[in-house]
């Protein structure tokens, strides 16, 4: 049935486009028959215009008169020509124009010969020439010619019009049977591919059961991947860079140590000889200045390690602690957050806004609580100095299944060169003039991930920062922990 309606369409298709060809070709000649009618007007005005001029001046002997005679006879040869090549590929029109020529060139001859009589001061034989009467036969044979020509087209036109109005009234009909055989091949199309649907959703219910969010978890999986072997790197990253630092000091320090421990062992293994005064001195500086300085710096050494191998813990203890999704009112909790920093901020004349409408999620309490109090924590502790801190606090809907908490200050900001750097471990950008380890927001981002959100960051430097926070809104959905 589709291919009998795409052959029926396809045929009214092509009779249209047949019918808007011959109209065009009816219009193209109609307008081509319109200019030779108005030729043939121009022609006739023009020869009128040389006989009035002519008999007027013969008749006055005033000059005046010659003024229209002349015009015309400038303007006769243009549109003598206008004629010729509207009608110069008309066969029917060829005996027509040559009589016309001569017709025009005899008036034009007896004009000149009476006019040339009259300006001579021969006025008798100008107007014998007149009573002659071969230029009013002359004048007869123009319009005669000139007649038959515009009736010719005027039948022609009337021919022309009546067919567009029969081929217009053809592609009208052909219009409304193609329109009623496309409703017609629409219908049976729809109720084919409704059919076709249903047959095809009754023979994949099973498989659309079982394969049921498939591509989203598999999507998931790959994302957390993802982000997993990102972290693996950045660790790798800190172990083979941030922890052989230190160790790099301890063992150049233990060097030296080794190095001061020399003069003092020939000092005290001297066994009772007086040692030379370059080695008495050298094992005394070794011992009030060098030793000291090397177990000092050592000291530092294991101190840096022990703190970064704790920050490493931390992350690694958050990533390992079992998540109790409950019901979070964000209102409450942003507005209770709110109140720890509140003194802090208002004691320097600033103030913070919390702007958010009842909204209720389900997730773990202590990470976000802990994540969002890093942020407010981090906008008082980097404001800018000599500005009122403004920070601000608000929650919304983020669109199916999530929604969207920032956090935002006009504080110092952050370079844009600093945007990812901000969230690595032990990173951190801008003057160091606040204590820190540089361990806040890499645990904020590993605690945000852990709840199968992330974060971003907007800033610019020296006006503010403003961090985004994305959540789903049922920690249940994305993750096996806790109980429905």
């Amino acid at each position: 049935m589709l291919a009998v309606g795409v052959a029926i369409l396809i045929g009214m298709v092509s009779v249209s486009l047949w019918l808007v060809q011959v109209n065009n070709r009816y219009s193209q000649e109609t307008a081509e028959l319109r200019r030779v009618r108005a030729s043939v007007l121009d022609v006739l005005t023009v020869m009128q215009d040389i006989e009035t001029g002519q008999r007027g001046y013969l008749l006055t002997n005033n000059a005046d008169y010659l003024v229209p005679y002349e015009e015309a006879l400038r303007g006769l040869p243009q549109r003598r020509s206008r004629i010729q090549d509207l009608l110069k590929d008309r066969e029917q029109y060829q005996q027509a124009l040559q009589e016309l020529t001569r017709a025009i060139d005899a008036k034009l001859a007896e004009t000149r010969e009476t006019i040339d009589l009259q300006r001579a001061g021969r006025i008798n034989e100008a107007v014998d020439v007149v009573r002659n009467n071969d230029g009013k036969r002359f004048m007869n044979e123009i319009r005669g010619i000139l007649s038959r020509l515009q009736s010719d087209t005027d039948d022609r036109l009337r021919v022309i019009v009546s067919d567009q109005l029969d081929a217009a009234n053809t592609l009208r009909w052909v219009t409304v049977g193609g329109a009623l055989a496309i409703l017609l091949v629409v219908g049976g199309s729809i109720f084919l591919v409704f059919t076709y649907i249903r047959a095809l959703n009754r023979s994949r219910e099973d498989v659309d059961e079982l394969n049921r969010h498939l591509e989203e978890r598999v999507e998931e999986r790959t994302r957390d991947l993802r982000r997993a072997n990102q972290e693996i790197q950045r660790f790798a990253y800190i172990v083979t860079h941030d922890l052989r630092a230190p160790l790099v000091n301890i063992m150049g320090f233990l060097s030296e140590f080794d190095t001061s421990l020399k003069p003092v062992s020939s000092y005290v293994l001297a066994d009772g000889k007086a040692p030379p005064e370059d080695v008495v001195r050298e094992a005394r500086l070794a011992v009030q200045e060098d030793i000291p300085e090397a177990i000092g710096f050592i000291r530092s050494s294991t101190r840096k390690m022990d703190q970064l191998i704790n920050a490493i813990l931390k992350i690694s203890r958050d990533g390992q602690r079992k998540l109790q999704p409950e019901k979070v009112d964000i209102e409450t909790l942003l507005s209770s957050l709110s109140e720890t920093v509140r003194h802090q901020i208002t004691a320097n004349g600033g103030e913070i806004e919390v702007d958010t409408p009842k909204l209720t999620i389900v997730t773990d309490r202590i990470s976000l609580d802990q994540i969002l109090g890093n942020l407010f924590d981090n906008a008082v502790k980097y404001q800018m100095p000599g500005r009122a801190l403004r920070l601000t606090a608000r929650a919304y809907p983020a669109g199916r299944g999530a929604i969207c908490i920032e956090v935002g200050d006009n504080g110092r900001g952050i370079g844009e060169q600093d945007m990812e750097r901000v969230f690595e471990l032990f990173r951190r950008a801008g003057n160091q003039d606040q204590p820190g380890e540089g361990i806040g927001l890499a645990h904020v981002r590993s605690l945000i991930r852990n709840l199968g959100g992330d974060i971003k960051v907007e800033s610019k430097l020296g006006e503010g920062s403003t961090f985004i926070l994305l959540l789903p809104s049922d920690l249940r959905r994305v993750t096996k922990e806790g109980d429905p």
